[in-house]
């Protein structure tokens, strides 16, 4: 029964989602200005960037979506390149920032100026995030993307990505995006 009432919620929110993330946007842009906007300053969340800034300067594109597609497989089996970036200082930090929210993210990670994965709280899906709007938006405009509110299985609640660019002497350098429990939001700042 709850997973009927469950799909049937997710089916009447998937046909109201256009609305729905439009009743939202308000509040993840509030807090995108002031909680996650404090985020991308912190010096653990700038070093790691400029580390992997530096190391992965010369990847070619190649080189990207070869390693994309060593993480997707990682995501199944797990492996070096996913438990190198989990157990970084940044994912650490990360981490503790989402147990902190107490419900509220559903995930937290920070990519770098290539939009590969720098740290995050929990492994997402792909290392590369460049092809996707939540790293283009923020790279190409210095400005915040919200996405369509959504059912994520993995935390069974429904969520919206907020992506803010993070930016160091006043040059972009990567993006931070939080996957936000909307029903969580107004205990979100």
């Amino acid at each position: 029964m709850k997973h009927t009432l469950t799909t049937l919620a997710a089916t009447v929110f998937s046909v109201a989602g256009a609305q729905a993330a439009n009743d939202y946007d308000g509040a993840l842009t509030d807090l995108a200005n002031s909680t996650i906007s404090a985020w991308v300053t912190d010096p653990v969340v700038l070093g790691a960037i400029r580390s992997q800034n530096a190391s992965t300067a010369d990847l070619t594109e190649h080189e990207i979506i070869a390693l994309d597609a060593t993480w997707r497989q990682q995501t199944v089996a797990g492996g070096d390149l996913i438990d190198s970036v989990l157990s970084n200082d940044l994912s650490k930090h990360l981490k503790e920032i989402h147990m902190q929210g107490a419900g509220r993210y559903t995930e937290i990670f920070v990519t770098d100026i290539r939009g590969l994965n720098v740290g995050q709280s929990s492994v997402t899906s792909d290392y590369w995030q460049g092809d996707e709007d939540k790293w283009q938006v923020p790279h190409e405009t210095s400005g915040i993307h919200i996405g369509e509110v959504e059912f994520d299985e993995s935390s069974q609640a429904y969520q919206s990505q907020v992506s803010v660019p993070i930016m160091d002497d006043g040059s972009f350098v990567g993006v931070i995006t939080v996957g936000v429990n909307i029903e969580m939001l107004a205990s979100a700042n």
